[in-house]
């Protein structure tokens, strides 16, 4: 009797631990020892990116932080972003309290900030159907052809001086008017006042937006201005919003004597707020919002991502000798590549995609969980920010063969795109909230790299005698070169073929 007694007893036990670790919630993702208030702060750099990568080494795919008191998890390899942005998507799909970019963003009502909701999902679509279509792109066509020629022709003035270039702020000013002329037909270039140049006041408040605000993620800190950013960011709004004013009240001005076809995205944004059938009605705020939202998500990243790609030519001359005889073969000499030559150009292409996996302007993707849900085995609470490290993601070990090379053929052999499929390569992000402005983002880096490519060989350095230019990272939150590329442009062509109105 004993001995059953004691089968009986051990069985019980057994089951009873079997069944109880059957129905164990999943618990929380890894963390580092963290300091009081400050949490873990201190193991952050002026390049978090490259912080948050050196502790997914060491604590995992997905590890958990606390920003002050502010929750948060970091992503880092494919598998854990794809769960993010596929299988959980309707549970990440707000932007993490940001007060300053709210404040600056006239509380939320742009695209970028918007919380997920009927709202969102109408500028979405907008946007989709009206605003970044390909029949609108096509319409803007000439302004980009335009501005591109323009840029030529001013580095075929440089080239005939022997003049260095320094490629950052000609870049930005290329991409600031290709945008300025699609949305207000005007050149943000061509402004004496520089209260007018919207540019420059939207480079400012980048600047304040992207900076650590201890108020946001110090409770006690919620309605101190510690660091004065509320002050400053104060005065960009007022700036900001003047000239907003100013722009749409030129423009409505315009629309009472001048009637006719579409001439730019404004026009096209003030019609959809004037018409009475659309189920969510624009109000001003909501259109100054999105003319934010346009300028801040389409001028530095371009350009960014132009310069790093150069950088990497020049790095790797066999790559730009092959890019170049391979514009040669399908453009010739006889005129300049245009947009229409890109699904011809598969290197030019591959170029492109290598320069975004190792160099994307968005290296880490902010989200906020609306709900409980299990990543990766992990329980992630509602409420948590969610940081996803595309720049992890493209350096990952697992899907990239030697990660850390720059190497354009590994796109000849595998077919990935940069639209959010393919979860080792999401410059762009993934899921409902990626970027809207991808296909106008992707001509103007093609087009633009390519035209410089084919025009001119590239002499890095101030007097051109360098044979190769660092790829030190700077700090922002679209991944700047820490030193702009300054390069001497030398004709490759001559002459150039530009349009004899350029």
């Amino acid at each position: 009797m004993y001995i059953i007694f004691l089968i009986c007893l051990i069985s019980t036990i057994l089951i009873f631990k079997l069944y109880k670790s059957s129905h164990v919630k999943p618990h929380l993702p890894p963390t580092p020892f963290r300091l009081p208030i400050i949490g873990h702060l201190h193991l952050l750099s002026p390049l978090p990116h490259q912080s948050l990568h050196n502790l997914s080494i060491k604590y995992g795919p997905l590890f958990r932080l606390f920003l002050g008191s502010t929750p948060c998890v970091v992503a880092s390899s494919p598998e854990i972003a794809k769960e993010i942005f596929k299988t959980h998507d309707d549970a990440f799909l707000n932007r993490p309290h940001n007060s300053i970019a709210e404040y600056i963003a006239y509380g939320g009502k742009g695209f970028i900030f918007a919380p997920y909701g009927p709202y969102w999902k109408f500028l979405k679509k907008i946007i989709m159907s009206q605003l970044l279509n390909g029949k609108t792109l096509d319409i803007l066509l000439p302004v980009r052809r335009d501005e591109i020629n323009r840029f030529i022709n001013y580095l075929s003035q440089k080239a005939k001086e022997g003049k260095s270039v320094e490629l950052e702020g000609a870049l930005m000013k290329l991409t600031s008017n290709v945008i300025s002329r699609m949305f207000m037909s005007k050149r943000c270039s061509e402004e004496e006042d520089e209260s007018r140049d919207i540019t420059k006041i939207v480079t400012e408040a980048g600047e304040i937006v992207g900076k650590f605000n201890v108020s946001d993620h110090m409770w006690f800190c919620k309605y101190l201005d510690l660091q004065g950013f509320g002050k400053v960011s104060k005065d960009v709004h007022s700036r900001l919003d003047a000239l907003m004013e100013r722009i749409m009240m030129e423009h409505e001005e315009i629309r009472k004597h001048e009637k006719g076809e579409v001439k730019d995205l404004l026009n096209i944004l003030i019609d959809i707020s004037e018409d009475d059938s659309m189920e969510i009605k624009l109000n001003r705020e909501n259109m100054k919002a999105f003319i934010l939202d346009i300028f801040a998500a389409g001028t530095d990243t371009s350009a960014i991502t132009v310069e790093w790609a150069l950088a990497e030519l020049i790095n790797h001359p066999s790559v730009m000798k092959k890019a170049i005889e391979e514009i040669e073969q399908v453009v010739g000499k006889n005129r300049l590549l245009q947009e229409s030559d890109i699904p011809n150009l598969p290197y030019l292409q591959a170029i492109v995609k290598e320069s975004l996996r190792l160099h994307p302007t968005a290296p880490l993707i902010l989200r906020s969980s609306t709900q409980d849900c299990i990543v990766g085995s992990y329980r992630i609470a509602a409420n948590t920010t969610t940081l996803v490290n595309v720049w992890s993601l493209g350096r990952d070990p697992f899907h990239w063969e030697s990660p850390l090379e720059f190497m354009p053929e590994r796109f000849e052999e595998k077919q990935l795109d940069v639209r959010g499929q393919h979860f080792q390569l999401l410059p762009f992000g993934s899921g409902r909230r990626m970027c809207p402005g991808t296909s106008l983002g992707l001509l103007m880096v093609h087009v633009t790299l390519g035209v410089m490519i084919q025009c001119f060989e590239w002499k890095a350095g101030e007097n051109g005698n360098l044979t190769s230019v660092d790829m030190e990272e700077g700090i922002g939150i679209t991944l700047p070169r820490a030193n702009p590329l300054v390069c001497v442009p030398v004709a490759r062509l001559d002459p150039i073929p530009l349009p004899s109105n350029s």
